[in-house]
């Protein structure tokens, strides 16, 4: 324990005479741990709402019974079950907004407490009969978030008008409830839902559906069992937490670049030091284990740094995560972190785990290199030319495995691999490529300023080499996401200019009013066109998805785009015979093509139309389907429309909304205009990236921090190769441009390969990625006003980088030049 006490004693001395150093090590820890631990509390908050919902009941997911096309059914099927001995338990639940908070859209579910399976266990405790007689009698309780109470600027006690003036029973805060959810007594839901005498599912013990897999004979055929009541919310968002995760893998894997430069230059400048200690009698094992303590306490205070602010940019972000999640998959994410102990442990491991990563490998060189060569830094720079090499194969065999990902693989963790393998090829394929393209050009110089200062960069490489990796990394990850973001929203601004072209939309209360509304705007002479749309919720190999019926009309002729569609015109046979069209998303799900059929759930039995057309639907994560009204009505006869599609004249508009509010009363939600509805979309397209346009940035940012860390900490050991040409007679005016000129040429040449390797990223994100995680392919595009920011921008950080090292170097004066010749052997 002496010998190791003594030996970190002369192995931290180092970082004392060193802070850059130490600096250096510590931001790359931190950095690496604070985007990974923050994207991890994302997804974390996000997974942890998704069990609370799906869990809020009998404290697992349970059994249950619905419609075969996901619609209500009446609530005399649960009489009739309970006759038979079947202990099902009535659920309601539906969209409501609150009075004063129109911009938001709550779960409203309603329960029946005295019969919920798994012993009456409700959002974390069990009630007892005081508590189920104080849920169903009047005045009753709604049972909200603490989060979601706060977030409406509510307090508990208060009876929150809905929009359309009825009144919910008095709120009560419960800790385990799920975010963005408002829980009451059936019998208080179902009219605030316009739901009388309807159910929305019958809840069943999980055990008790496991022995009774056929349902009596009263109601087979009106509803089905599901074995478990799937978390939908946790299947549909996988591939955005999937995405997070991605980019903060490639962050973390950029703050270790930085480390692993900064740990390689300290065992490089300690190679004096290492033959000292080995020359003492230190053993290798003990100088292996003291360097490994070394690196643990560095990681630890790193950790503790990057965990730290890792919850501090989670907590910035979280806002637009949640914006996000809300608008594309109805899912409600708490607005608030509350992160178990697990993952502060978990953010500090990463933190060693990153520390080990990026250490392993110069204290393996250092362990390895004889002791008499410990201090011969032609021995470590042949050692480097050896790793090099190997670095060469192995840069080869990741994109061979890249190679493979593409042809073989067929999901979305594929598709992944695809990414990490190009990556990580490209990423150690840039220092040889970059010594090989030096070597070259070196070999057919003829000045000899010049071949020293192509000789120079090279000898430089080993010191900038991860630097330079980190750079390439965070260009081609901004312009492969760079150019995906940007296609994605001319392309979505494109599509939403082609579909939505009616200019206003009415959604009606009920199948009365939309009767009256139907007959009302048909006299209207402002309306140029009424085009009713039927939806119906269906459920398609697990996948939850809407079909929509339309009439006949040529605005959709005209301004619904198809990516495929059968020869001859798709849109008579969609009128004609018994045909479909669906989303892209859907199809790719459901595996057919077109000519194929789709079995679709009805009240009637299943019906099998024939697929005759695809079509885009950008954003949506349910799947899409477009029949002619008169065939859904076949199979769900006596449904009516749910929302009109109106053909005005723009300048009549807020006249007819006038008179559509003061005949119908309509709530303002429930009457939407085009540019309305268009503003709505691009607003929830923009939230929707704005935490991936975050993370790109900090992204960028590590790389320049890595790349000015590095020339910062070179610097000093850099005076060595530049006095002997001050003693030649070079200017330090003309020192620091060809120190200068060499940061900017081994930048320029990342640059340069960056843009093919950030094109072929964008491409794998928009044909892999996107159909993989989303199901729709975009075309790919390429911006080159935006490739010539970035790159305007990858030079601005590198010149902001290297200034202040020229500077020092400007600044040094005659005896520091001089005083280098005093070490020479």
């Amino acid at each position: 324990m002496r010998v190791i006490y003594w030996t970190l004693r002369a192995l931290l001395s180092h970082w004392r005479r060193h802070p850059v150093q130490f600096f250096s090590v510590l931001t790359g820890l931190w950095l690496a741990t604070a985007l990974l631990t923050g994207v991890q509390a994302l997804n974390s908050q996000a997974r942890d709402s998704y069990a609370r919902a799906s869990q809020l009941i009998g404290g697992e997911p349970q059994a249950s019974l619905v419609a075969p096309d996901g619609s209500s059914f009446s609530q005399a099927l649960f009489v009739t079950l309970r006759r038979t001995g079947w202990p099902v338990s009535p659920v309601v639940q539906g969209r409501v907004v609150l009075k004063g908070h129109e911009d938001r859209r709550l779960q409203l579910m309603g329960i029946d407490p005295v019969s919920l399976p798994g012993g009456g266990s409700l959002a974390g405790q069990t009630l007892d009969r005081g508590q189920m007689v104080a849920f169903f009698n009047p005045p009753g309780r709604t049972w909200v978030a603490p989060q979601t109470l706060q977030a409406l600027g509510l307090r508990e006690g208060e009876q929150p008008l809905t929009a359309s003036g009825q009144t919910l029973p008095p709120l009560h805060a419960q800790p385990d409830m799920a975010p963005g959810l408002l829980l009451t007594d059936i019998g208080f839901a179902q009219p605030l839902l316009d739901m009388p005498q309807r159910l929305s599912r019958l809840l069943v013990d999980k055990a008790f559906a496991a022995t009774h897999p056929a349902l009596p004979e009263e109601v087979s055929g009106q509803l089905q069992l599901r074995a478990g009541e799937e978390n939908n919310l946790a299947r549909l968002t996988e591939s955005f937490h999937l995405n997070l995760d991605a980019l903060g893998f490639l962050s973390f894997v950029v703050g270790l670049f930085i480390v692993h430069a900064a740990i390689g230059l300290a065992l490089e400048q300690r190679r004096g030091l290492l033959r000292t200690l080995r020359a003492c009698g230190v053993s290798a094992r003990v100088l292996i284990l003291s360097l490994s303590i070394e690196l643990g306490g560095l990681a630890l205070l790193g950790g503790l740094a990057g965990v730290a602010s890792g919850y501090l940019l989670a907590s910035l972000l979280l806002p637009d995560v949640a914006a996000s999640l809300r608008g594309l998959y109805g899912a409600e994410v708490a607005g608030q972190l509350n992160l178990s102990p697990l993952w502060w442990a978990s953010g500090l491991g990463l933190s060693l785990l990153g520390a080990l990563l990026a250490g392993a490998g110069s204290v393996w060189r250092a362990a390895r290199l004889p002791l008499l060569a410990l201090a011969n830094a032609q021995a470590w720079h042949q050692a480097h030319g050896r790793w090099l090499h190997r670095q060469g194969w192995v840069a080869a065999v990741a994109l061979l495995v890249a190679l493979l990902a593409l042809w073989l693989g067929d999901s979305l963790v594929s598709g992944f691999i695809l990414m990490a393998a190009l990556l990580l090829g490209a990423a150690l394929g840039l220092p040889v490529l970059l010594n090989v393209l030096l070597k070259t050009v070196l070999g057919r110089s003829r000045s000899v300023l010049g071949q020293w200062f192509l000789a120079d960069c090279r000898q430089q490489l080993p010191a900038l080499s991860l630097a330079l990796m980190a750079l390439l990394l965070a260009l081609a990850a901004n312009i492969g996401a760079g150019s995906m973001t940007s296609g994605f929203r001319q392309t979505f601004g494109n599509w939403l200019e082609q579909r939505l072209t009616a200019e206003l939309y009415v959604n009606p209360q009920n199948p009365a009013q939309a009767e009256q509304l139907q007959q009302w705007l048909a006299q209207q002479p402002w309306v140029q066109a009424v085009l009713p749309a039927w939806q119906v919720p269906v459920q398609l190999q697990g996948w939850p998805a809407d079909v929509f019926g339309v009439v006949d009309d040529p605005t959709y002729r005209q301004h619904w785009p198809l990516l495929q569609s059968v020869t001859g015109d798709p849109w008579d046979q969609l009128v004609q015979a018994d045909t479909l069209m669906l989303s892209e998303q859907l199809a790719r799900r459901l595996k057919v093509q077109l000519g194929d059929t789709v079995t679709v759930p009805t009240p009637q039995g299943a019906w099998t139309p024939t697929v005759v057309g695809i079509y885009a639907d950008y954003g949506n994560p349910k799947g899409h389907i477009l029949v002619n009204a008169r065939h859904l009505l076949q199979h769900w006869p006596g449904s009516s429309p749910a929302r009109f599609n109106l053909r005005v004249v723009p300048e009549n508009v807020p006249a007819l909304v006038h008179e559509v509010q003061a005949r119908f009363a309509l709530e303002d939600s429930r009457i939407v205009d085009q540019q309305q509805l268009k503003g709505w979309s691009s607003q929830v397209f923009e939230r929707t990236f704005a935490a991936t346009a975050a993370l790109n940035s900090l992204t960028l940012g590590v790389a320049g921090v890595a790349l000015f860390i590095s020339l910062l900490t070179q610097s000093q050991s850099r005076l060595g190769q530049l006095a002997p040409l001050w003693a030649l007679g070079v200017t330090r005016r003309q020192l620091m441009l060809l120190n200068l000129g060499q940061t900017w040429l081994l930048a320029m040449l990342t640059l340069v390969l960056a843009l093919p390797l950030g094109l072929l990223l964008a491409w794998c994100l928009d044909a892999v990625i996107n159909v993989q995680a989303f199901g729709w392919r975009l075309p790919l595009q390429v911006f080159p006003w935006q490739l010539a920011q970035l790159l305007g921008l990858a030079m601005l950080a590198t010149l902001l980088a290297s200034a202040w090292p020229l500077w020092q170097l400007y600044r040094s004066r005659p005896a520091d030049l001089l005083r280098t010749f005093a070490h020479e052997d």
